[in-house]
C-alpha cells in the first residue's frame, strides 16, 4: 500500500488558522480519548486544568488487532475478541467517571481490514461504545498538535513523527514566520485541519506531510521470514527509506540550527528509558528528553547484541515490546539518517492527548498559552 497525502501532494501552501475565542474553563468536565490501534488499545479520561488537563483515568492494553493483516487483509476473529474485551473495560471506566465528552477513534488496522468498518458496528453493538475511524491526515494533526508543548523556541522548521504499529505519520512544519512567544499556539491551531482560511496573522504552516503504511507491527511482519536478527534490521531500516523519498522536504537542504525532530511512539520512549538507564519507566524523565544521533545508536546497537531473548528479559522492553522494538529501531534510525540534525525530542504523548487537546480547544474550556 503506497504512502498517502493529501491531493496535490507535494509542498503545500497551507493558510492559518484563527484561534477560538476564549470562554471561561467548564473545570468540573471530564474527557475521554481512546485510540484503537494496530498494536493497542489506550484510552485517557482528563480534566481540563488551565492550558493543559489533569488525567484522572487510564488504560492501555496490547491487543495485537492487526496480526495477521497483511497476508489475509482482514481482522482475526481473536484480534477482535480480544479488542471488545479491552473495550468492555474502557467502557466501564467511562460509565464509572460518568464522561459526557468523548472522542473515541480507530486507526490504521481498521483503515485497512476488509472488515473495519463491520467490525466498528460489532464494538458498537457489544460495547456501547461508538469508534470512527480517522483518515491518515487526521491521525497526522493529532500527533502534531500533542507535540505542540515540545516545540524549541529557537525552531524554525519542524518534522514531527508518529511511529505507529500499522504507519508512520510525518508531517513538516515551517514555523520561521511565527513570533517565538507563539510558535507552540500556532501549532495547537491546526487541530481544525492542515488547511485553514488565510488571514494576516503569522501561522504556522504545513510544508507537507505523509502517512507510510508502515508501522512497528507492519513493517516487522513484512520481514517475518528474515531469520538473522542484524539482516533483519538493515532490511526494516532500508525499506522504510525508500519509502520516504517522495516526501517533500527529504530532498530540501535545511539549517540544522533551526530545525527539530520531534518523535511520539512507545519505540521512542522505550530508547530513551534505555538510555537513561531507568530501571523503572518514570514518564517525567522522558517526556521532552532531547536525544543524539549517537544515543540513539548506542541503544539500538545494544538491543542487537542483546538478541530476541535478552531484549525480552530487558524490565525497559518486556514480553509485549520485544517483538515490535526492532522494526520501530528501524524506522527511527532510518529518520535519523535523512535529517539535517543530529538531536530527536522525545514525546510522551501522541492521538489520545491530541483529541484531548482538540475537544477542550473546540469548546474552549483551555486558557491561552501552553503549560
Amino acid at each position: 500500500m503506497a504512502p498517502q497525502r493529501p491531493k496535490g501532494a507535494g509542498a503545500l501552501d497551507i493558510p492559518p488558522a484563527l484561534s477560538p475565542a476564549p470562554v471561561p474553563p467548564r473545570s468540573t468536565e471530564l474527557y475521554a480519548a481512546l485510540d484503537l490501534g494496530t498494536n493497542s488499545c489506550r484510552m485517557l479520561i482528563a480534566q481540563p486544568k488551565g492550558s493543559g488537563f489533569h488525567v484522572v483515568d487510564s488504560f492501555s492494553k496490547s491487543v495485537q488487532l492487526g496480526a495477521g493483516l497483511e497476508k489475509t487483509g482482514r481482522l482475526s476473529r481473536g484480534s477482535m475478541t480480544r479488542t471488545i474485551q479491552a473495550l468492555r473495560i474502557c467502557q466501564q471506566k467511562l460509565r464509572r467517571n460518568k464522561v459526557r465528552r468523548m472522542r473515541l477513534v480507530a486507526t490504521e488496522a481498521c483503515r485497512r481490514a476488509d472488515n473495519g468498518a463491520e467490525f466498528m458496528q460489532r464494538i458498537q453493538r457489544e460495547t456501547g461504545l461508538k469508534l470512527e475511524i480517522i483518515k491518515p491526515e487526521e491521525e497526522a494533526q493529532l500527533a502534531v498538535i500533542s507535540c505542540a508543548p515540545l516545540v524549541n523556541r529557537k525552531t524554525h522548521n519542524l518534522l514531527v513523527v508518529d511511529i505507529g504499529g500499522g504507519s508512520t505519520e510525518l508531517v513538516w512544519i515551517d514555523i520561521s514566520k511565527v513570533p517565538k512567544a507563539d510558535r507552540a499556539q500556532s501549532i495547537m491551531r491546526l487541530h481544525g485541519g492542515f488547511y485553514q482560511a488565510k488571514t494576516d496573522i503569522p501561522a504556522a504552516r504545513v510544508v507537507d506531510w505523509i502517512s507510510v503504511p508502515l508501522g512497528v507491527a507492519t513493517l516487522r511482519d513484512q520481514f517475518s521470514d528474515v531469520e538473522d536478527d542484524a539482516a533483519r534490521f538493515a532490511l526494516m531500516s532500508w525499506f522504510f527509506e525508500e519509502n520516504l523519498t517522495d516526501f517533500t522536504p527529504y530532498q530540501s537542504t535545511q539549517s540544522q540550527d533551526h530545525f527539530q525532530i520531534v518523535g511520539t511512539s512507545g519505540t521512542v520512549t522505550t530508547v530513551a528509558a534505555s538510555h537513561l538507564g531507568l530501571k523503572r519507566y518514570d514518564r517525567t524523565k522522558v517526556d521532552g528528553l532531547r536525544m543524539s544521533s549517537a544515543q540513539i545508536d548506542k541503544v539500538i546497537h545494544s538491543y542487537l547484541a542483546m538478541g530476541p531473548a535478552g531484549r525480552r528479559a530487558d524490565p525497559r522492553i518486556g514480553q509485549d515490546r520485544q517483538a515490535l522494538i526492532m522494526s520501530g529501531a528501524a524506522i527511527l534510525q532510518a529518520l535519523m539518517r535523512c535529517w539535517p540534525t543530529n538531536r530527536l525530542s522525545v514525546a510522551d504523548r501522541g492521538l489520545r492527548e491530541g483529541l484531548l487537546y482538540a475537544q477542550m480547544s473546540a469548546d474552549g474550556v483551555l486558557e491561552e498559552g501552553l503549560s
